[in-house]
């Protein structure tokens, strides 16, 4: 059984759409007129996927528990032109910043960017039409109708990634948790121990009207970029960010060197990613009221202070901290807004009208198949004259005896459509 303590930021779910009901193929009858016309009514669409970004949802931890998440197939069409009831539409709640894509191809299908954002991940299949819809000036009494489109299941991927303006970074128990609650109204778990953070907290920094996001990173050490410690788990989080809040612990009471302890972290950084490396950084020296502390704090700004702002601070009792804020916004208001991760606008798992095909040789036999081939499949019935001259107007229509000819097609060379086999006749 799953943790329930556990931070949970990256899952795998089984979602599928709703099967379109099968039209209905029937006939109207009266007292002594047992057939008096086509009446069969279509089937109902199934019911569609859909993924919405909610702030009430903090991680994917519910997704452990529940992995297969099927929209409602559509029903069946009824007698006397009824329509069948469409399928119930599945709606999947989810963290802001959680970004789906498609487990086997890893195409993005979506940024969860936005409180209420609703993206359709798979659409529903559409409902099959009675015998009554396939009535025509010569066709009077069609015996058949179509069956319901069927849908196929898809793993998705999702993986959050915490959406903030701000990451504070740092080693284990130099006091980024205690910053954070001290300048916004979050409230993480503080001990004076390494790893009291094991999920970002994000808490709201206010600066007069206006406020910018803060992310508390979960502490990095010494081969992160590499997976150890909670390696890629968490530095992904800061891929978000606009700048960096490094809090080096300048006490040296652990005996840590400050400026080597900062070299690390930015050689983590850059050994994950280039882009975060080249993030904008501010320096905050913490627990500078512990002795000892003033010479390491001249020893780091002689060292760094031409490069970045440097503030010195002492998170337990806010001093400084009003200051660090001060220079964070002003930073911040340089910088542009947080961006989406690009979306491949492509990816669809159904291609809605799009009646493609292609012709390969099986041996010596033209094979069809592609959108068209299914549709096709649906809507044909073998053994009723009606719906075989509607195949065969179709695939007149769309091209495939066309095709044929170009492909150097015989006279009485075999071809495969589907569940039909017959020979080539020009």
């Amino acid at each position: 059984m799953a943790d329930k303590n556990l931070f949970t930021d990256r899952v795998k779910i089984t979602i599928k759409s709703g099967e379109g009901g099968d039209g209905m193929n029937s006939f109207k009858s009266f007292k002594g007129k047992p057939a008096c016309g086509p009446d069969g009514g279509d089937g109902g669409n199934g019911g569609n996927v859909y993924i919405v970004a909610d702030t009430n949802v903090n991680d994917l931890l519910s997704f452990r528990y529940i992995s297969k998440y099927f929209a409602g197939d559509g029903e069946r069409g009824g007698s006397n032109k009824c329509f069948g009831k469409f399928g119930e539409d599945v709606i999947i709640k989810v963290p802001l910043g959680t970004v789906v894509k498609d487990f086997e191809s890893g195409a993005v299908i979506a940024d969860m960017f936005e409180e209420g954002e609703k993206k359709l991940i798979a659409e529903g299949g559409r409902g099959g039409k009675g015998n009554v819809r396939f009535t025509t000036s010569r066709r009077h009494a069609p015996n058949f109708a179509q069956k319901g489109e069927k849908t196929q299941p898809h793993v998705l991927a999702l993986d959050l990634k915490v959406i903030a303006d701000v990451g504070l970074i740092g080693f284990p128990n130099v006091g980024k948790s205690t910053l954070l609650s001290k300048i916004s109204s979050a409230k993480p778990k503080i001990a004076n121990y390494h790893f009291t953070t094991l999920s970002p907290n994000l808490g709201v920094v206010k600066y007069y009207d206006n406020s910018f996001v803060t992310a508390d990173i979960p502490g990095l050490i010494e081969g992160a970029s590499e997976g150890a410690g909670l390696g890629h788990d968490f530095l992904r989080h800061i891929e978000r960010t606009r700048m960096l809040v490094h809090v080096v612990d300048v006490s040296g009471v652990e005996g840590r060197d400050p400026v080597e302890d900062f070299k690390k972290i930015n050689a983590e950084l850059k050994g994950y990613s280039e882009k975060l490396a080249s993030l904008p950084q501010i320096i905050a020296l913490n627990k500078c009221d512990i002795y000892g502390a003033e010479e390491n704090v001249k020893a780091f700004k002689k060292k760094y202070g031409k490069k970045y702002k440097i503030y010195t601070i002492t998170a337990v009792s806010g001093e400084g901290t009003e200051e660090l804020v001060a220079g964070v916004y002003e930073l911040l208001s340089s910088l542009p807004p947080v961006s989406r991760v690009e979306v491949d606008e492509t990816f669809t798992y159904r291609k809605s009208g799009n009646l493609g095909f292609e012709i390969y040789m099986d041996g010596d036999v033209y094979v069809v198949v592609g959108d068209l081939v299914d549709m096709l499949c649906r809507n044909v019935v073998l053994n009723d004259p009606d719906s075989m001259a509607y195949f065969q107007k179709i695939i007149r229509e769309k091209g495939v005896i066309a095709k044929l000819k170009e492909m150097g097609i015989k006279e009485n060379d075999t071809v495969s459509i589907g569940e039909v086999e017959f020979d080539f006749i020009p």
